[in-house]
C-alpha cells in the first residue's frame, strides 16, 4: 500500500530518540533509535530510517511529502546541566552582584529526596552560570510601582559594558529590579552597551538580552535566572536545532522546523525566546494525553510516563492540563510558564543499590540513561539497573531490545544482582530481582495516587494513561490495586510523547505582570479603568505574538488570538489561570463577568465553601496565545473483530506474587499481530521493537478501534482497576 507521509514529529529523549509519522488517511507509524546527545540529528534520522523503513519508505522518499515538522529534545537542558553553554555576562543593580552565588534556599535542595531536604548538611549551592567577576552593578533603581526613585547612573552601565566586551564575553544579561514595571533602566543600559559595541566594531556579535523584554513578570530571582538560561544555553542550542533543520532538508523536507515549548504549543526555533523549549519532550505527552481525552470523550486523566531516566505526573482535570508560572527545572527557580509535570527519577534504566547503612534496596535517582545496564557490555555501566532486573525476570526478551538491534547478556545481569543485590539481602537471585521490581512500581503507584489525593479527587474519577518506552512494562504493577476509571496504553506508547508533539498547535504564548486590584470599594467607573489597562496590555501582548509568527511569515489575519489572566482573592499567594469570556473588557459588566469566571474556576479547583468575595481581587498576570492552524493526526478508526491474536512463542516469567514467586509459562504476542478487537488474558507479554507489554496473572487487555489497550481484570481477580 502507498503511503504519503504528512505530519513528522520527533521526541530525543535522554535514552530513545522517537520519531512519529503519520500518513494522508491519519495512519501511523513510530520509530525508535539510541538518542546521539553530541549531535541530536544522528539519533533523528536513524529513528526517521526505522519509522518508515516499516512502510518501506526512506526518509528520501518521505519527507518531501511531509506539511509538518515538530522537534522536542534534551540538548538544551543537557547543556545547562553539564554548565556547557556561551561565556554570559551579566548587569544587574549595583549591590546585587552576589545574587547568583546567594541565590534562594529553595535552589539548593530542588530535586531531593525527601530525607536529603531535612539535613542541611546535604544542601548545596549551585555553580553559577556567570561567575562574579562578570556580575557588574549599576546605581539607579526603579520602584515597586515602576516609578524612578534613584535616576541610573549611566556611567556605571559604560564602565560595566566595557569590562565585560574586554574580558570577551559571548553575550550579556541585563536584568534589573521591577523592570516588568518600567523597563526605562534596563533599555537604557542596553543602549549604552550597543553604543561600546558599535565603537569596537562589533555589531553583529555579542547579543544582548533584557529581562523586561523575554520574560516582563515579577519575582526577580526567577527572571535573572530564566534571563541568563536564555542567554547561556538557549542561544547555541539553536545551532543543535539548526543541524536537525538541516538534516530534514537534505532529505528534501519542505516544512518549516518547530520545537515543542514548555505551555504546551509549538514554536519557531528563531523565535526569541528559545528558552521556552529547555523542556519540550514531558510536554509533549501531556499534550497528547489532552488530545486523546477530547477525542474520547474523557474529562479527567493522570498522564503517567516512564522513560529510561524518570517518572512523569500530570493531570488532565476538565480536559485542561495546568500552568505553573515559576516551575523549577535543573535546580533553577524559572519564570517561565510550564505545563505543571511532577518527575522523580525512577525510570527503566534507574540504578538499584542496596544502602550499606540500612542493608536496603534503593531506587536512582541517576540512571544508566542510553547505556541500559550492566547487561549491555558495550554501555560500559557496572551498576545493575531495572532493566536488567526485568531481563533476569524473563520480562524482557534479551534477542529483541530495540528489535534486536541491541543484543542483551542475562547472565552478565544475573551475575551483578547476585553480588550487588541479591547476596547483601540474602536472598536468591530471582527473589531479589522481584522484590526490588515490587518496590519500583510500589514507588510509582505512591505518587501516582498521591497526586491525584492531594487535589481532593478520588483515582475513581480519573482515567490512568500509561504511555513511554517503560510505561507498558510496569503499567499493571502500579495500577495493581488502585481503582482507576479505566487503565489505557496506547499501542504506540512508547512514542506517544512524539505523538503528542504532532497535536500541539503553533501557539505563541506571552505573559506579562500587571497586579490589577480589583476591590470591593470599586465602582463602575474604577472596575471600568482597570478593564481598559488589562485590554492594553493584551493589545501589546498581541504584537509581540505577531511579531514572532512575521519570522516564519504568516500574517496577522491568520492568527486566532485567546486572552486570558491569572488572578488570585486579594491577599492570597497563590493565583489561577483562566481563559477571558471577552477579548476585550470595555466596561464594568464585561470585568464582572471576568471575576464571575474566576470565582467558577475557584470552586472547581478548590470549593464553592472556600469562595472570599470580600476579599476583593488581583489580577496578577495578563496572557496571549497567538495560534495557527496546522495538520494534525487523527485517531485510527479500525473495525474490531474479537477473538485472540496469533502466538509468537512462549518463556518462563517471574511475575514476582502474581505468579506466587515462581515461573510460569508465559504466552508472548507481537505487537503487530494484535488486531483492534482482540484480549489477552494474563500472563502474557505483547513484544514490540520499541517497548514491552507486561500482562501479568489476574489482568486483561483489550485493543479498541483506536489501537488502545485497556487493561481490566479477569473474574474473581483481586486486582482493584475496573
Amino acid at each position: 500500500m502507498n503511503r504519503t507521509p504528512r505530519v513528522l514529529a520527533i521526541d530525543a529523549g535522554g535514552t530513545m530518540t522517537d520519531t512519529f509519522i503519520v500518513d494522508e488517511r491519519g495512519s501511523f507509524v513510530v520509530g525508535k533509535a539510541q538518542t546521539t546527545p553530541e549531535d541530536e540529528s544522528i539519533g533523528f534520522i536513524a529513528s526517521a530510517r526505522d519509522a518508515l523503513g516499516q512502510w518501506d519508505s526512506t526518509p528520501e522518499e518521505g519527507f518531501p511529502a511531509i506539511v509538518s515538522g515538530i522537534y522536542s529534545g534534551t540538548a538544551m537542558i543537557n547543556r545547562l546541566l553539564q554548565r556547557q553553554g556561551l561565556r554570559i555576562g551579566c548587569i544587574v543593580n549595583a549591590g546585587h552582584e552576589d545574587y547568583l552565588r546567594l541565590e534562594r534556599g529553595v535552589q539548593t535542595h530542588l530535586g531531593f529526596s525527601y530525607a536529603d531536604r531535612l539535613h542541611l548538611a546535604t544542601h548545596f549551592h549551585n555553580e553559577p552560570l556567570v561567575p562574579r567577576e562578570r556580575m557588574k552593578g549599576v546605581r539607579g533603581r526603579i520602584d515597586v510601582f515602576g516609578d524612578e526613585v534613584l535616576p541610573l547612573r549611566e556611567q556605571d552601565a559604560c564602565e560595566a559594558a566595557i569590562e565585560l566586551l574586554d574580558d570577551g564575553v559571548e553575550g550579556i544579561v541585563i536584568s534589573l529590579l521591577f523592570s516588568y514595571r518600567n523597563a526605562g533602566h534596563e533599555i537604557r543600559v542596553a543602549e549604552i552597551v550597543e553604543r561600546e559595541k558599535a565603537k569596537r566594531g562589533i555589531n553583529g556579535a555579542v547579543p544582548v538580552f533584557l529581562s523586561s523584554e523575554l520574560y516582563p513578570m515579577r519575582r526577580d530571582l526567577p527572571r535573572l535566572n530564566s534571563t541568563v538560561i536564555e542567554a547561556y544555553a538557549a542561544e547555541p542550542s539553536r545551532t543543535s536545532l539548526k543541524a536537525v533543520r538541516e538534516v530534514t532538508k537534505a532529505h528534501g523536507a519542505p516544512f518549516e522546523l518547530r520545537v515543542m515549548a514548555a505551555h504546551g504549543g509549538t514554536i519557531s526555533i528563531e523565535a526569541k525566546e528559545l528558552g521556552r523549549t529547555l523542556v519540550s519532550g514531558p510536554v509533549g505527552g501531556v499534550v497528547g494525553g489532552q488530545a486523546l481525552a477530547q477525542r474520547m470523550g474523557l474529562r479527567n486523566v493522570l498522564c503517567t510516563d516512564i522513560g529510561g531516566t524518570s517518572f512523569d505526573i500530570a493531570l488532565i482535570t476538565d480536559g485542561r492540563f495546568e500552568i505553573t508560572q515559576t516551575p523549577d527545572i535543573a535546580k533553577f527557580v524559572l519564570n517561565i510558564p510550564l505545563v505543571r509535570i511532577d518527575s522523580i527519577g525512577a525510570g527503566t534504566g534507574s540504578f538499584v543499590r542496596v544502602n550499606p547503612n540500612s542493608n536496603r534496596p534503593e531506587l536512582g535517582p541517576d540512571s544508566a540513561g542510553s547505556r541500559i545496564g550492566v547487561c549491555w557490555p558495550e554501555g560500559g555501566t557496572d551498576t545493575v539497573s531495572v532493566t536488567d532486573l526485568n531481563l533476569v525476570l524473563g520480562r524482557l526478551n534479551p534477542d529483541y531490545f530495540l528489535g534486536g538491534e541491541v543484543e542483551l547478556d542475562v547472565e552478565l545481569a544475573r551475575a551483578a544482582i547476585e553480588r550487588q543485590i541479591a547476596r547483601p539481602l540474602g536472598l536468591e537471585v530471582d527473589a531479589a530481582a522481584a522484590g526490588v521490581i515490587e518496590l519500583f512500581e510500589q514507588t510509582l503507584k505512591n505518587e501516582a495516587v498521591g497526586r491525584i489525593l492531594g487535589k481532593g479527587y478520588s483515582p475513581a474519577d480519573y482515567t490512568l494513561l500509561c504511555y513511554g518506552g517503560g510505561g507498558p512494562l510496569h503499567v499493571a504493577g502500579y495500577t495493581d490495586g488502585v481503582t482507576y476509571s479505566e487503565v489505557l496504553v496506547p499501542a504506540w506508547a512508547a512514542g506517544f510523547s512524539a505523538f503528542g508533539c504532532a497535536c500541539a498547535d503553533y501557539d505563541y504564548r506571552y505573559d506579562q505582570t500587571v497586579d490589577m486590584p480589583l476591590l470591593p470599594s470599586f465602582g463602575e467607573p474604577e472596575r471600568a479603568g482597570i478593564g481598559g489597562m488589562i485590554t492594553a496590555a493584551w493589545l501589546g501582548l498581541q504584537d509581540r505574538v505577531a511579531q514572532e509568527f512575521a519570522k516564519s511569515g504568516i500574517g496577522r489575519e491568520s492568527i486566532r488570538f485567546t486572552h486570558a489572566v491569572r488572578m488570585q482573592y486579594y491577599g492570597q499567594l497563590n493565583d489561577i489561570e483562566f481563559v477571558s469570556p471577552h477579548a476585550a473588557l470595555g466596561d464594568a459588566a464585561q470585568v464582572n463577568d471576568l471575576i464571575d469566571t474566576f470565582e467558577d474556576a475557584y470552586a472547581k479547583m478548590f470549593a464553592s465553601s472556600a469562595r472570599s468575595p470580600e476579599f476583593g481581587y488581583l489580577v496578577t498576570h495578563v496572557i496571549v496565545h497567538g495560534t495557527v492552524d496546522v495538520e494534525k493526526p487523527a485517531l485510527p478508526q479500525l473495525p474490531e473483530e474479537p477473538g485472540k491474536p496469533p502466538l509468537k512463542a512462549s518463556r518462563p516469567v517471574h511475575w514476582g506474587r502474581a505468579s506466587r514467586d515462581e515461573y510460569v509459562e508465559t504466552e508472548i504476542f507481537q505487537l503487530e499481530s494484535v488486531g483492534a478487537g482482540n484480549s489477552i488474558e494474563g500472563p502474557a507479554i505483547v513484544e514490540h521493537s520499541a517497548t514491552t507489554f507486561a500482562i501479568p496473572p489476574g489482568r486483561r487487555a483489550k485493543l479498541d478501534k483506536h489501537h488502545i489497550f485497556h487493561l481490566t481484570n479477569t473474574e474473581g481477580s483481586t486486582h482493584g482497576d475496573r
